[in-house]
């Protein structure tokens, strides 16, 4: 049966965890092993963090030391009518797959940016706020582009010529706070560091915070400081969709309280 918690007592098991030092991965092979033997460790299920009677709360693990970016949130960008990243990104401004002709056809086309707003991309590419509009924009510069990838400004130049986006994919301001506020309000922050003995990885989570009520300003400076950023992520055969990740160690610097559990 699946435990429920006050937050209180929920900060109490995080405690006894984070005391227990090394622990086994629960689930081998998993990439989200971190996560998942903290929520075995809690009894709880995937994904669901069961604190009745209190505002909405996730549980966010991640590896001490890892380079990889965390995802925050799935959003594509409006106008959604007009399927931006499948039908602009990708026809007008897409180039070759790198296994086209292997893996996929040969026509197989690929338009994956990870891009924020403290500079353009090297493709031209960029996140600008516009707070008057209350709306995040994504910007094109074809001249921001580097040398190597001058054959496919030239395509770009035939396609749809070399001006700004036009229109330019946005998300308003509302739309990104409800959609953060729906899975970031509050959250429990665990990083863990990991070693391995044998075959075995084992982790200790050492470090546990309790962060409290999500700031959208925080979030939109940190999308000017190069700390969110925007991924796309689409081929051909498939939009993987439009993610909004973070860098390591910023979770906190989104938040307006942040209180040490560990």
């Amino acid at each position: 049966m699946v435990k429920t918690y006050t937050k209180e007592a929920l900060i109490q098991a995080l405690k006894e965890i984070g005391r227990q030092g090394w622990i086994p991965n629960a689930r081998p092979g998993n990439a989200g092993g971190v996560g998942n033997t903290l929520e075995d460790l809690l009894g709880i299920e995937e994904n669901n963090l069961p604190i009745p009677n209190a505002a909405e709360w996730e549980l966010k693990c991640q590896r001490i030391g890892s380079g990889s970016l965390t995802t925050l949130f799935h959003i594509e960008p409006s106008p959604r009518a007009i399927r931006f990243v499948p039908q602009i990104f990708l026809l007008k401004y897409g180039w070759p797959h790198e296994l086209a002709g292997e893996d996929y056809p040969k026509n197989e086309m690929s338009f994956r940016q990870t891009i924020h707003g403290l500079s353009r991309s090297d493709r031209g590419f960029m996140v600008v706020i516009e707070r008057k509009a209350w709306k995040v924009l994504i910007s094109f510069d074809s001249s921001k582009v580097a040398e190597r990838h001058a054959e496919w400004l030239v395509t770009v130049k035939k396609r749809v010529g070399l001006g700004e986006l036009d229109p330019q994919p946005y998300w308003g301001f509302d739309d990104l706070f409800h959609k953060a506020g729906t899975k970031l309000l509050n959250c429990f922050y665990v990083q863990a560091q990991v070693k391995r003995e044998k075959s075995k990885e084992l982790f200790c989570y050492e470090k546990i915070l309790m962060l409290e009520k999500f700031s959208l300003d925080k979030f939109l400076s940190q999308i000017e400081k190069g700390n969110v950023l925007v991924d796309f992520d689409a081929r051909t055969g498939h939009n993987h969709g439009t993610k909004f990740r973070l860098r390591q160690d910023k979770l906190p610097d989104l938040y307006e309280r942040a209180t040490t559990i560990v």
